[in-house]
């Protein structure tokens, strides 16, 4: 995938080209065998287990040219019945707002995440939705938003 974001961009690492890249959490759900693969380009992945988050990493570094690239690595996770498995954009961290006008913050989100798990996944995305126009106020938004939640 670094490939070809590189050849559409015509990225050879250059001075005065284009570094633009691309951010991404990516998994694999084996639905059958209660397992998943994940890979990602600073984007992390939450998966919530008996009340308990765990958060798996991303490796730091974008899809697309980086000075400092190696292979993406690839995690193996086991599932359980009923775990919730939730990918996202920064754009729901990084929006400013609140009303001291700062950034939600990952540490936000996870306690959301915590405190909702437990609802249906319909009702997680309105308590989502609304959390995050509430905090946005009348702030611009700034980025793209994009948060999916899975019910194992």
């Amino acid at each position: 995938m670094r490939n070809k974001i590189k050849n559409s961009l015509h990225q050879t690492g250059k001075r005065n080209e284009a570094s633009d890249g691309m951010d991404l959490a990516l998994c694999i759900i084996d639905f059958e065998n209660y397992e998943m693969q994940y890979s990602g380009a600073n984007n992390p992945i939450y998966l919530i287990r008996d009340g308990k988050l765990n958060h798996y990493k991303a490796d730091k570094m974008p899809i697309g040219i980086y000075p400092k690239e190696k292979p993406f690595s690839k995690k193996s996770i086991r599932l359980e019945k009923n775990d919730k498995v939730y990918l996202f954009s920064d754009g729901y961290p990084d929006q400013f707002g609140g009303t001291k006008g700062r950034k939600f913050l990952t540490r936000r989100l996870k306690k959301l995440l915590l405190k909702i798990h437990k609802e249906k996944m319909s009702e997680q995305k309105d308590i989502l939705k609304k959390t995050f126009l509430k905090w946005k106020g009348n702030e611009i938004q700034i980025d793209d938003i994009l948060l999916m939640g899975i019910k194992i």
